[in-house]
């Protein structure tokens, strides 16, 4: 009877909360990680809620059924005896206590309707745990240990590298795990050498081609490309990245006059109302009504611009050095423009708009050397070089 009071309220909550038919739904098609971290969330809120009472008896029945299909999957891989299997099976005992470490902080779990307490059995895997490590850490060793010693290319020596990575997180210390890890790395590394040519007959600013150069300032990420400005003796590089400039074109310094003639009304004091026999019209209180006085007032306004621009023109090319073939070439491209306005009149400064009064405090300025004009233009550069360093892959 109490069983079926019981089936009863939880069919009445599974229609009305959404959340517990979701749990449900998770239980009833096989996805027990699921409807245990649902029931786990939902109990950590508040695990001795009326209404959260559905989620006890779901969590009591998906770890059960979980534990059963983990250690059926676990013992058939054991009796296959493929080493390919150790991963998983190190997972599945990993998983099984992590649900247990999950479950224990909320115990007690009180079912009130049959007045008792969640049941979970749980079991010490441990022991089962350490095995499968070690086997898994034998094996994954093993594995790399060869690939890394029998590699033909360096997909090989990148996948030796992740598989020692592995290894040392799991079992860190494991014989010379460190030092495989260093050894895959380096030889799994592409390393481009830079090379800049200037093939233009203007001066490319030494601290330009610095700063161009300066891959540490672009934030790139890549795990496997290193670029190396300076290149070290007896290092085999894999491909070379060239950076040419092949023509900068700097404008003579020029200074444009433009003339306005501005004219406006503004008041100029003020006299009395007058009516049509010229007697001076007063208002209700007797007062003289005063009226303005308007006049144009006319300003000779002088426009100067001081105008300058540079042009680098180049490409940025990758060639893989084992084959000498360029493998893809990308313009690269910049502008700057050096432009100054100031201004100066000649008659009345009221008849000015107010954008116009502002330049009159301006003067002329020096222009900028051809160098700091190109190296202004290598702002934009840098982040075309590194927008074109990011989008190019090598493989």
């Amino acid at each position: 009877m109490k069983k079926a009071l019981l089936y009863g309220i939880l069919f009445v909550f599974l229609i009305s909360c959404g959340g517990v038919k979701k749990t449900q739904e998770a239980l009833n098609t096989g996805n027990y990680s699921a409807a245990i971290g649902k029931a786990l969330k939902n109990l950590a809120d508040n695990k001795t809620k009326k209404s959260n009472q559905p989620y006890i008896l779901l969590l009591e029945e998906a770890f059960a059924k979980n534990m059963e299909r983990e250690l059926q999957q676990i013992s058939f891989l054991e009796k296959d005896e493929n080493p390919a299997h150790y991963e998983t099976i190190y997972k599945s005992y990993t998983h099984l206590r992590s649900i247990q470490e999950r479950i224990k902080p909320l115990l007690p779990l009180r079912i009130y309707d049959e007045n008792r307490e969640a049941r979970f059995s749980f079991k010490d895997y441990e022991d089962n745990l350490l095995d499968a490590k070690d086997q898994l850490s034998e094996y994954l060793y093993d594995n790399a240990s060869d690939l890394l010693e029998n590699a033909t290319n360096k997909r090989d020596f990148r996948k030796a590298y992740e598989d020692f990575t592995y290894l040392d997180q799991i079992n860190p210390g494991f014989d010379d795990t460190k030092q495989k890890i260093e050894e895959a790395y380096a030889k799994g590394l592409d390393y481009v050498a830079v090379k800049v040519i200037n093939d233009t007959e203007q001066i490319v600013p030494e601290r330009l081609e610095e700063e161009l150069l300066n891959f540490n300032a672009y934030g790139l990420n890549d795990l496997w490309t290193e670029y190396h400005t300076t290149p070290i003796n007896n290092l085999k590089y894999d491909y070379q990245m060239q950076v040419a400039f092949r023509d900068i074109q700097i404008s003579p310094e020029q200074v444009s006059e433009k003339q306005i003639i501005k004219e406006k009304q503004i008041k100029d004091g003020y006299r009395y109302a007058v009516d049509t026999n010229g007697n001076i019209v007063k208002d209700s209180l007797g007062n003289k009504i005063k009226v303005d006085k308007f006049r144009t007032v006319r300003c000779d306004f002088y426009q100067f611009t001081q105008f300058k621009s540079a042009q680098v023109v180049g490409n940025v090319s990758f060639t893989d050095l084992r084959t000498k073939q360029q493998l893809n070439s990308y313009p690269l491209a910049s502008e700057f423009v050096f432009e100054h306005i100031y201004a100066n009149y000649d008659g009345d400064k009221r008849a000015l708009d107010n954008d116009l009064v502002g330049l009159l405090n301006l003067r002329a300025v020096p222009f900028p050397s051809n160098e700091q004009m190109v190296y202004d233009a290598g702002e934009d550069l840098k982040a075309r070089l590194k927008g074109i360093i990011t989008r190019h892959k090598f493989n």
